[in-house]
């Protein structure tokens, strides 16, 4: 087997959604100092590769914290969606039931130049339909957002509770892999959260 990480570095540095607040690590002891070392976390709670529930934008919807733990490991297909996303894309990618898909756009490979949260996702009203009509649980792509204001993609699949995985990294390792996804989002009773997403290649 081999693990890869698929989860942005968590940094001062991690491009963060406009207008949302920055990544903040600060040291606050030290071993010389204090005999231990300790620091303070300060960020969104859609900061760096994170998981969407449906309360993100759906009223009354589920945290993340009231979906089953099984929910965030499964089977992966990953879709190349470098020259776009379509429906027969998704289905020579051999999704279906229950599978964790992940959307490789190549956009992450340049996710620290500033023009990042500023592409234009891939991902139409007519993927987002078939994803959820082949009965998907989560979907996750390697940009900042699943799609645009009025965020018809990401209400759509939210009220399925499809999970949205964004921001994640390094999916070019995972072409013509096999795997399994571990998406962990931190144990939080809110909308998003934080999450270390591995795939277990075979």
């Amino acid at each position: 087997m081999t693990y890869i990480d698929l989860t942005m570095p968590l940094t001062p540095d991690t491009p963060v959604y406009p207008g949302d607040p920055e990544v903040e690590v600060t040291e606050i002891t030290t071993v010389a100092d204090d005999g231990y070392m300790d620091h303070t976390l300060k960020m969104g709670t859609h900061n760096g590769t994170h998981i969407d529930g449906p309360a993100h934008m759906v009223a009354g919807g589920k945290m993340l914290s009231d979906f089953p733990l099984d929910t965030f490991i499964g089977p992966g297909k990953l879709v190349d969606a470098r020259n776009g996303l379509t429906p027969a894309g998704i289905d020579a990618a051999g999704v279906a039931k229950g599978d964790i898909v992940l959307i490789y756009t190549g956009a992450s490979d340049l996710y620290t130049d500033p023009d990042y949260y500023y592409q234009t996702p891939v991902v139409s009203d007519e993927a987002a339909m078939h994803l959820i009509k082949l009965g998907v649980k989560i979907v996750g792509l390697d940009m900042g957002s699943i799609d645009e204001d009025p965020f018809i993609v990401h209400k759509a699949l939210l009220r399925k509770d499809i999970l949205i995985i964004e921001n994640l990294v390094n999916l070019a390792s995972l072409l013509n892999a096999e795997f399994t996804v571990y998406a962990l989002p931190l144990n939080l009773h809110v909308e998003g959260a934080p999450a270390r997403v591995i795939a277990e290649a075979r």
